[in-house]
C-alpha cells in the first residue's frame, strides 16, 4: 500500500495550506471533509506563515546579492595588508628598519612570518594593530613602510570593515527571519497533519483508490513503494498484452 508523505519543505507547506484554504472557501460546511475548527485555524494561520515565507526568502537574498562585493572587497584587504606586513619584513632583512620595530605592530612573535588572516575576526585584529603601529612609528618620525603605504592599507581596510558590519547586518536580519519561519513550522506542520487525518477520516469508508484520489483533491500526498511501482509497471505492460 502507499503510504502518506506529510511536507517537508516550507513551499510544500504552503502548498498543502493553501488547497486546504481554497477548498474551505469553496465548499460549504456540510460538504468539506474536514472540520470548521481546521479551516478557522488554516484561515488565521496562512497569511503568517506566507509572509514569513516572503521576508526570509526577500532577506536571504539582499544577503547572497551583496555577499559577492563584500567578498571582492575583503580579499582586496587581506591582499594589502599582508604586502604591507612581508614588505615591513623585507625591510628588516635588509637592514633598512630595526627588528625592534615589530613591536609596533604587535609582530614581535612572528619574525619573518605572517600572522594568520584567514577568518574576518582576524582580518580586523590584524588590521587595527598594523594601521595603528605604523601611525604611531611615523609619528616619532621614522621613515614609513611604503609600495604599499599604510594610506592604501588603510583605505581597503575600511571598505573591509563597513562591508563587514553591513555583511553582519543582513546576516542578522537572515537569522531573526529564519527564526520566525523555524516558528512556525510546527504549527504549519500540525495543521496540515489535522487536515489530512479529518480528510482520510470522512473518506474511510471509500475503497482504497477512491478514497485516496478523494484526499489527493485536498492535497494529501501519497508515495508508491519501490516494489509497489514495479508492480504497477507489470500489471499496466499485462493489461497492455491483453488487448
Amino acid at each position: 500500500m502507499p503510504y502518506r508523505r506529510l511536507p517537508n519543505t516550507d513551499s510544500s507547506r504552503l502548498k498543502a495550506l493553501k488547497t486546504a484554504y481554497r477548498k474551505g472557501k469553496d465548499l460549504p460546511p456540510v460538504k468539506l471533509a474536514f472540520s470548521q475548527s481546521t479551516s478557522q485555524r488554516v484561515q488565521l494561520f496562512i497569511n503568517s506563515f506566507d509572509m514569513a515565507m516572503d521576508r526570509y526568502k526577500k532577506v536571504y537574498e539582499i544577503q547572497v546579492k551583496y555577499n559577492k562585493d563584500y567578498t571582492s572587497v575583503t580579499k582586496k584587504a587581506r591582499l594589502y595588508l599582508s604586502h604591507f606586513i612581508q614588505v615591513l619584513n623585507m625591510a628588516i632583512q635588509r637592514g633598512d628598519h630595526k627588528v625592534a620595530i615589530r613591536a609596533f605592530y604587535g609582530l614581535e612573535d612572528y619574525n619573518n612570518r605572517l600572522p594568520s588572516l584567514t577568518t574576518d575576526r582576524e582580518l580586523v585584529e590584524w588590521g587595527i594593530k598594523i594601521i595603528t603601529g605604523e601611525t604611531q612609528r611615523t609619528s616619532k618620525g621614522m621613515a614609513p613602510i611604503m609600495n604599499p603605504s599604510i594610506a592604501m592599507v588603510k583605505v581597503w581596510f575600511e571598505n573591509f570593515e563597513e562591508a563587514y558590519k553591513q555583511q553582519k547586518v543582513f546576516q542578522q536580519n537572515t537569522a531573526r527571519a529564519q527564526a520566525e519561519l523555524d516558528g512556525l513550522r510546527n504549527t504549519a506542520d500540525d495543521i496540515i497533519l489535522n487536515i489530512w487525518n479529518e480528510v482520510e477520516a470522512t473518506f474511510k469508508d471509500l475503497s482504497d483508490d477512491t478514497r485516496r484520489e478523494k484526499a489527493k483533491d485536498y492535497g494529501v500526498v501519497y508515495i508508491f513503494r519501490k516494489n509497489e511501482i514495479q508492480g504497477l509497471s507489470l500489471l499496466h505492460r499485462s493489461m497492455q498484452g491483453m488487448l
